[in-house]
């Protein structure tokens, strides 16, 4: 079993910057790619950013490219990041982490077998 647990949402003004955490632990591996998802309300949950376990660049919905960044840390592989600047109304969501156990870090939710319960981040106009 993996458990992931994600923190740092919470209510923050539009142009303003969060950080959320995911700590992951049980039964993890180096190999891992770790994903962030979110999903508004009433909306289908969409893709964020990816790593995968190769290297250290991830990759980015075109929603967020410029504004949020992944990354992992270095000492510990089973804690990712995610930097989130310049908020916007519309990046209101609920923030999950997810596993890709592929090690790949795919944009398909389907390709994730763990998740966590997810945080919420709510930007006011």
């Amino acid at each position: 079993q993996v458990q992931l647990v994600e923190s740092g949402g919470g209510l923050v003004q539009a142009g303003g910057s969060a950080r959320l955490s995911c700590a992951a632990s049980g039964r993890t591996f180096s190999s891992n790619a770790m994903g962030w998802f979110r999903q508004a309300p009433g909306k289908e949950r969409e893709f964020v950013a990816a790593i995968s376990w190769s290297d250290d660049n991830p990759y980015y919905a075109d929603s967020v490219k410029g504004r949020f960044t992944m990354s992992r840390d270095n000492a510990n592989k089973n804690t990712v990041y995610l930097r989130m600047n310049s908020l916007k109304p519309e990046d209101t969501a609920v923030y999950y982490c997810a596993r890709d156990p592929t090690g790949l870090g795919s944009t398909n939710d389907r390709v994730y077998d763990y998740w966590g319960r997810g945080t919420q981040v709510t930007v006011s106009s």
